[in-house]
């Protein structure tokens, strides 16, 4: 009788401690969000994509082991690019970023098979229930670079290595003109048209066709460094764009144009991990950190790098845009007002922006 009870007292105490909740498995670590990223062109040390890459180790080093980072690089838009976030999705990434326009449409597909992970099409603009949109304002930069250009240049011509005609492109280039013009009424543009985003002889022979046209001062819309190292080779000067690129360019740099992902990237990891995220579509640049002129170059005197600092706190500041009419109308380089005197486009007219201003020689191609 004892030993039954005895017996009975010890399977007792076994099976309330194994159905406990304290007991019933071992308590496991929460485990890390998963958040995967998708490339378009090779990791380098400058560029688009190299500014992304800091991104995923910033949202690294802000949140350590809450998140496990994660990326594929050189994947070209299209089949490929599903096929990539399709698989990062079925690997149990959450969170995944897909920073190129040609993203879009393959996002949104793989988007519609798991609802549950979320994601970020990073130029791209169409949203959906777990699709967030981003962007930044490039143009902004591209004004104040432009400003730097009217100062340094001594032929009064500004030379730009351009991918595609689409209007993020067009804004940049306008916004670099009406930047340059407005320290150098003289100055003008001319733009050589690559119909790539990534092909580095293809634009270094751009480049130099651009130099042998008299430009002194070069700007680009491309993947590559080969415009800096280009410049650098010839004597001349140039924007860098995406990245700092003195390493490549230590004599021809003027100023770089950078592209900030590491605040907004780390921004939406944090909304998944404590369960606030949603979708939305931002469009941010001076102001909100995500672009950023500096970086100058040692041939460039203080006075123009004070002045190109002046004018970004002013756009921070909201007190400059570079898409406002201020002393005259702004037309295009077709003889078509597009600003009137006073006026300011709004951002709608921006992101269908289809001309050239004047002072560039160039044509778009609609």
């Amino acid at each position: 009788m004892y030993k039954n009870l005895a017996g009975r007292a010890v399977l007792a105490w076994v099976t309330a401690c194994f159905l406990s909740p304290a007991f019933s498995q071992p308590q496991a670590s929460k485990e890390p969000l998963k958040i995967g990223f998708v490339y378009v062109t090779p990791v380098t040390d400058a560029g688009w994509v190299r500014q992304h890459e800091e991104g995923r180790k910033a949202v690294d080093a802000a949140l350590g082991a809450k998140v496990k980072t994660t990326f594929v690089e050189n994947v070209a838009e299209g089949a490929d690019a599903e096929r990539v976030i399709r698989d990062l999705a079925q690997q149990g990434n959450k969170l995944i970023f897909t920073p190129s326009f040609g993203y879009m449409e393959p996002t949104l597909k793989v988007a519609r098979d798991f609802p549950d992970v979320k994601f970020e099409s990073i130029t791209g603009y169409k949203p959906a229930a777990n699709v967030a949109t981003a962007n930044a304002r490039y143009y902004e930069g591209r004004y104040l670079a432009g400003i730097a250009a009217g100062r340094m240049t001594k032929t009064n011509v500004a030379g730009y290595v351009a991918g595609f005609p689409i209007p993020e492109v067009l804004q940049g280039i306008n916004a670099f003109t009406l930047g340059m013009r407005s320290v150098n009424p003289n100055a003008k543009v001319v733009v050589v048209w690559l119909n790539e985003w990534f092909d580095p002889p293809k634009e270094r022979d751009a480049v130099m066709a651009l130099f042998n046209q008299n430009a002194d001062v070069v700007a680009f819309h491309t993947g590559s460094t080969a415009v800096m190292a280009a410049a650098q080779e010839r004597g001349k000067m140039a924007i860098a764009y995406h990245s700092d690129m003195r390493k490549i360019a230590p004599d021809a740099q003027i100023v770089a144009v950078t592209h900030q992902w590491g605040g907004y990237y780390t921004q939406r990891a944090k909304a998944v991990l404590d369960g606030t995220w949603k979708s939305g579509n931002l469009w941010g640049g001076v102001k909100e950190g995500m672009i950023r002129v500096g970086d100058f170059g040692t041939k460039v005197p203080k006075a123009v790098q004070q002045e190109v600092l002046a004018r970004q706190q002013d756009i921070a500041a909201g007190k400059l845009q570079p898409f406002r009419a201020v002393a005259a109308d702004v037309r295009d380089n077709e003889g078509h007002v597009v600003i009137a005197k006073g006026a300011q486009l709004n951002d709608e007219q921006i992101l269908k922006m289809n001309w050239l201003v004047e002072g560039v020689q160039g044509r778009v191609t609609r």
